[in-house]
């Protein structure tokens, strides 16, 4: 059965809207001042940009395509998800490292003079290595704001996403670029602006099923709330996902669900596993957004901060 987005009398909060603009053109000279850009407590230097960058997972990838630098790209990996349309074919000219994280060695293997991650986990000693281990061998290693290691806790604000935009921008001599992306968002973000009702209450459901893990205050999804102007049923958790069970989601009865649609394959990941489960379960199946099928689908990948985040709250 096809899966659609269903909320009859409310207000439309979410859909799969594509986003990310279309990749500029290679029009401007990469240049040669000295720059230096901050990331997780880390000052990176560049004497010129870099012309053999490896991100290491799509988000990365889908911002550095998107600011039109697929010839400075050395290597990508970690896709999850078809990648943007308009941004497909350049995507087909970068080589993949791993299906995965690509091991230390293969990573150095693609002599890479910077790396992108918007996941602490790529740089773990069992994928590329510290930080500090590439930066001792001159490797520069971006790493998004919302996975900086000493992050206070709170919600992720799409201003983090827009900063580092401007930061891979800054990096590769493209600040125009960066700019025309940025205000790109700014704009859609500003259209989604208190788009829906404060009393309605929504539940953020991303996997699992006998432990479902809900959005709570500490993530983008509460960001995502405040945009569209709902309210987050956990938004009293402070993580960005908190393990819940059905009896207290039962206590919160939120008038809609919202249901991350993830490729990965695990239990209840894909937006359909989640309402075959939802229905079948004796508690859940009670709530009246299930019997009325409150669900509106958005994919998994858009719940992670990056380009594609600003399309789950455009109406």
């Amino acid at each position: 059965m096809k899966i659609v987005a269903i909320w009859t009398g409310a207000v439309a909060v979410l859909t799969l809207a594509a986003c990310g603009s279309a990749p500029p053109p290679a029009d401007t000279d990469p240049g040669s001042a000295a720059t230096t850009v901050q990331s997780c407590g880390q000052t990176l230097g560049f004497a010129a940009p870099p012309q053999r960058a490896v991100a290491l997972e799509q988000n990365a990838t889908e911002i550095m395509l998107s600011l039109g630098l697929a010839d400075r790209m050395a290597g990508t990996s970690y896709r999850t998800d078809p990648v943007l349309d308009e941004i497909a074919e350049a995507y087909a000219g970068v080589p993949v490292l791993a299906e995965r994280y690509p091991a230390r060695e293969s990573l150095l293997a693609a002599e890479p003079d910077f790396t992108y991650s918007t996941f602490a986990s790529a740089y773990a000693p069992d994928a590329a290595g510290s930080r500090e281990d590439l930066a001792a061998l001159g490797v520069p290693a971006y790493l998004s704001a919302h996975s900086c290691p000493d992050r206070a806790p709170g919600p992720v604000p799409f201003e983090s996403i827009l900063q580092e935009i401007t930061d891979i921008g800054t990096v590769f001599g493209v600040p125009e670029r960066a700019a025309a992306l940025v205000a790109e968002q700014r704009a859609r973000l500003a259209a989604a602006a208190g788009t829906s009702t404060p009393e309605r209450s929504v539940l953020w459901y991303y996997s699992g099923t006998s432990t479902p893990h809900v959005a709570g205050s500490g993530g983008l999804a509460a960001t995502m709330s405040e945009v569209v102007g709902v309210r987050n049923a956990f938004d009293d958790a402070p993580q960005a996902w908190a393990e819940g069970s059905w009896e207290e989601i039962a206590e919160r009865d939120p008038d809609v669900f919202v249901l991350a649609d993830l490729t990965r394959g695990g239990d209840g990941d894909s937006a359909q596993s989640k309402i075959d489960f939802l229905r079948a379960h004796p508690v859940a199946s009670q709530l009246r957004a299930v019997r009325e099928g409150a669900f509106i689908v958005v994919p998994g990948s858009t719940l992670d901060p990056s380009i594609r985040s600003v399309s789950a709250v455009e109406p």
